[in-house]
């Protein structure tokens, strides 16, 4: 067991598939101006990075060198159709907001890289494992720009007003430009920051 909570606790900390081998970054452009969709984005990718991961490496035997990337496209394209449908029979509002954002779920750098790099070569209950772990990573930084943009940005979280009214009586303005795609690059950018000056051997040597 405590292999496999570090595959999905090392995900979280020193080797999280954003910040530091910065995969998956056009995500937190798109659906992280609000919390509730950034928070269904990251199960949703969670989801099917674990299970793809664990279909690849049942079938990884089986399958043809040449023709792996063709597999792997479609068990991925497969789970991305039965979330979507999902989502729209059970949270449709946010199937919305998340628009053609879940099919590119498909492209994803994370999910397709974590095919390559681990359920091609290790065991399913491992794999399955990865996946969940780097699923969460991800959605663990979606989550941390979602909360300040939004908060910032509009002055909620999660579409509940979180500034007192008392502060916009006495001047106080939210911060459009929290909501705009720039502000989510900043926010990661300093989270890369604040963990690269954390853990000294992941910053790059000069």
């Amino acid at each position: 067991m405590g292999k496999f909570s570090k595959l999905i606790t090392e995900p979280l900390r020193k080797t999280n598939p954003i910040t530091v081998l910065v995969l998956g970054v056009c995500s937190c452009l798109a659906v992280t101006a609000k919390m509730k969709p950034a928070v269904v984005m990251a199960i949703s990718v969670t989801v099917v990075t674990a299970f793809s991961n664990l279909i690849i490496s049942l079938l990884r035997n089986g399958i043809p060198a040449r023709i792996r990337i063709i597999v792997q496209l479609v068990v991925v394209a497969a789970l991305v159709i039965l979330v979507d449908q999902f989502l729209k029979a059970f949270v449709y509002d946010v199937s919305k907001q998340l628009s053609v954002f879940v099919g590119l779920i498909i492209t994803n750098c994370i999910v397709m890289g974590r095919l390559e790099a681990y359920a091609m070569s290790h065991k399913p209950i491992e794999s399955f494992f990865d996946g969940i772990g780097n699923g969460l990573g991800y959605g663990l930084i979606l989550v941390i720009v979602a909360f300040f943009r939004e908060l910032l940005g509009s002055g909620s979280l999660w579409g509940f007003p979180i500034v007192p009214k008392a502060f916009y009586a006495a001047g106080y303005l939210n911060n459009s430009l929290m909501i705009l795609p720039p502000m989510a690059l900043i926010i990661v950018g300093i989270v890369i920051w604040i963990q690269r000056s954390r853990h000294p051997e992941l910053q790059e040597k000069k």
